[in-house]
């Protein structure tokens, strides 16, 4: 399956963990897999790869769909259209990696998180983790599963993706019955930071323990 990728760690033997990265609007693989540097060290068995957006965005930076003219409306008509292909790409690893879903992690940030969290929701159990930095779910999830634990992490002063979502999806996902956790990073806007990366580059954050071992 071609695609645009950048693999941050592929271990020596087998993977035991896969992490795959997803960046925002007009970003791209090489710069969102600085992220994945970050995670590398605490999880040296991990194959982590960062995938660009299918479609080209500015000089250097790729999309995965077009906010160009996006509204509340047609959001997730956008996201439903490009799904399967975003799908596919983490069956793609997974199969390449030998890892379970049960051991995958999908991370993302703005858009990507926004793809990540609307996968698990189209795709019940794709990835047992999704980290979400500053994102949202186009519309929230009227269903939620235990299989997949939620981190979302957003900055307390993030003026392109409101706090607000965050803080539905939370309570969606809680009404629900599913498992999420936010935390919020107090003084900090659309961005990541050093303290976003605390919350959650440790290994309970990521994997249930059976999945560890």
């Amino acid at each position: 399956m071609k695609h645009d990728h950048f693999v941050v760690q592929s271990p020596d033997k087998p993977a035991k963990q896969l992490l795959l990265l997803f960046h925002g609007v007009g970003d791209n693989a090489v710069n969102m897999g600085e992220i994945g540097r970050w995670f590398a060290p605490v999880f040296p068995e991990a194959l982590i790869v960062s995938i660009g957006g299918v479609e080209p965005c500015g000089p250097d930076g790729r999309q995965w769909f077009s906010v160009q003219g996006v509204t509340e409306e047609n959001r997730q008509a956008r996201i439903d259209a490009i799904m399967p292909v975003f799908i596919e790409t983490v069956r793609y690893w997974q199969q390449q990696s030998g890892v379970g879903a049960d051991a995958t992690a999908l991370i993302g940030f703005s858009q990507g998180s926004i793809m990540s969290l609307e996968s698990v929701k189209a795709e019940p159990g794709l990835a047992s983790r999704v980290i979400a930095f500053n994102g949202r779910f186009a519309t929230l999830p009227t269903s939620a599963t235990t299989q997949t634990t939620i981190h979302l992490i957003h900055g307390g002063e993030d003026r392109v993706i409101e706090l607000s979502h965050a803080v539905a999806a939370q309570e969606a996902l809680i009404r629900e019955g599913g498992d999420v956790t936010l935390d919020i990073v107090d003084d900090l806007g659309h961005a990541i930071d050093d303290r976003s990366i605390a919350v959650c580059a440790r290994p309970s954050a990521l994997y249930r323990t059976e999945a560890l071992l």
